[in-house]
């Protein structure tokens, strides 16, 4: 399927999860399904949930992998197999505590930046030449350990900033669907501004 693009939100199954720092990636495609009105289903060749969608001229997977985070490579694997996609139709969503809390970073490659979620990915695609829209999440006074803190929950204030992340993630995501990965990069990196957001959609 020519026009096929799969976007993939990483996070770890299970209800002490839900909603903590860890899976921002799998709030974000959570919230595209919302903006697209589509459902989503377990398809267990891939141990995912999936969901598709019909966005102008393309047709769009999102997928949140059951795995958890180390191992989410099995699935993006096997979806990018049994599809047959090649690699600049790949977009990986994922939390980054090296970014703070109320940025996004779209880059079509590089370094996994020791994030667990995206190494399994790489080596299970042998490549790193996909996109990856990283979701800052920042980190605990600048502490390197911050096992405890990627799995905790936003605060109030926190959540409250993480809609209006989501809502320019998801935005960015439509972007890079329908003008590519550059267009993307150039109007919606950056630090959130709330003020300026209804100009970028």
């Amino acid at each position: 399927m020519e026009s096929l693009h799969l976007i993939v939100g990483l996070g770890n199954p299970g209800a002490e999860y839900a909603k903590t720092r860890h899976n921002a990636g799998w709030l974000l495609v959570e919230q595209l399904a919302l903006r697209w009105r589509v459902d989503w289903k377990r398809e267990r060749r891939f141990n995912a949930q999936m969901a598709r969608a019909e966005r102008h001229d393309r047709h769009v997977l999102l997928c949140q992998p059951q795995t958890f985070m180390n191992a989410s490579g099995e699935t993006v694997g096997a979806v990018v197999n049994f599809y047959r996609l090649p690699r600049t139709r790949i977009l990986v969503a994922v939390d980054d505590a090296d970014l703070p809390l109320g940025e996004i970073r779209l880059r079509a490659g590089g370094s996994s930046g020791g994030h667990h979620g995206l190494e399994s990915i790489e080596q299970h695609l042998g490549s790193r030449d996909f996109g990856r829209l990283r979701l800052g999440i920042g980190r605990r006074d600048g502490a390197r350990e911050i096992t405890d803190y990627v799995l905790s929950r936003f605060d109030r204030a926190e959540a409250a900033l993480m809609e209006k992340v989501l809502d320019r993630a998801a935005g960015q995501a439509e972007c890079w669907l329908n003008d590519g990965i550059q267009k993307a990069m150039n109007q919606f990196n950056g630090v959130v501004d709330s003020a300026n957001e209804k100009q970028k959609k």
